[in-house]
């Protein structure tokens, strides 16, 4: 095969790195893939509680407009500004996530990556990209510049 028919040196399995391996850490990065958009979705709730809280307000306020005080009283008191978890807000609960969980998830996946593969990435989908292909037609390059 033609060096131009390889896949970029980023991602050949390093010497001493086998199938098995390759395979545990491909399934090891699908799983901070996942965890990636996980994090995305708790910005997601992140925003939307907090702009669903601005949106309240303005009900709060037009409520009050229209003249129905202790109503709107009742949701400013009571749902205005609440925590959505015990003494925390949304940014609280990324924070916490962001700087436990998800650190350490991103720090142990990039320690296994270094020891095992040199800290290669999705060296499995190259493996896979290169089954996969025809090699040798047009949009089938191994890589952009082939």
């Amino acid at each position: 095969m033609t060096d131009n028919e390889q896949p970029a040196e980023r991602h050949r399995r390093p010497a001493g790195a086998d199938a098995a391996t390759v395979a545990a850490v491909g399934k090891l990065s699908e799983a901070l893939e996942t965890t990636e958009r996980a994090r995305g979705h708790l910005y997601s709730f992140h925003q939307l509680t907090g702009g669903a809280d601005l949106t309240l307000g303005d009900a709060v306020d037009m409520l009050r407009a229209a003249g129905h005080h202790r109503l709107a009283g009742k949701l400013a008191a009571e749902l205005v500004g609440r925590n959505v978890l015990p003494g925390r807000w949304t940014f609280q609960i990324v924070e916490e996530y962001d700087e436990d969980y998800y650190a350490r998830f991103r720090q142990l996946e990039r320690e296994i990556r270094d020891e095992l593969v040199d800290g290669r990435t999705h060296l499995y989908e190259a493996e896979m990209k290169q089954a996969r292909r025809s090699h040798g037609r047009a949009g089938h390059e191994a890589t952009p510049d082939s």
